[in-house]
């Protein structure tokens, strides 16, 4: 039986916590993340396990996973956890990869003597097969600069 000591929030209270909106929380009880307890009265009831949930939603989420894979990883009876967070590795890299390109490319801007980018002979060399289609992205490392 749980302690009358524990700590109690409604939705709102909760919600302010963690500096939400109130309907946040209730739309991740309709996903499946939340599951608050309900007083006599039918009123959503937070405990501190719920604040830690909130806490780990938020978390993975600014990691830039989605609900459905939260929902796995929140879920101990859920199959696939290892592989939703697999998953969310590789989109990592690839994001980090993205981040990289665009370094390159602010790096390579930033160094360059052309006034806009678009005009340097490097640049434009270096992204002709883009231009082309014969290749995607845009990695600038190498790139001499004009």
């Amino acid at each position: 039986m749980k302690s009358s000591r524990e700590v109690k929030w409604s939705v709102g209270e909760l919600a302010e916590r963690f500096e939400l909106e109130p309907h946040v929380l209730r739309h991740w009880e309709d996903k499946g993340l939340l599951e608050p307890e309900r007083d006599s009265a039918g009123r959503r009831v937070y405990v501190e396990d719920d604040a830690y949930r909130v806490a780990v939603i938020l978390v993975s989420k600014a990691s830039g996973m989605s609900l459905d894979q939260i929902r796995v990883l929140v879920d101990a009876t859920a199959d696939g956890r290892r592989d939703a967070l697999r998953q969310h590795l590789a989109e990592l890299d690839r994001r980090q990869a993205e981040l990289e390109r665009s370094r390159h490319m602010t790096e390579h801007a930033l160094e360059c003597r052309a006034h806009d980018i678009a005009t340097c002979p490097g640049f434009r060399a270096h992204v002709s097969d883009v231009v082309e289609g014969t290749r995607r992205g845009l990695p600038l490392s190498g790139v001499r600069h004009s």
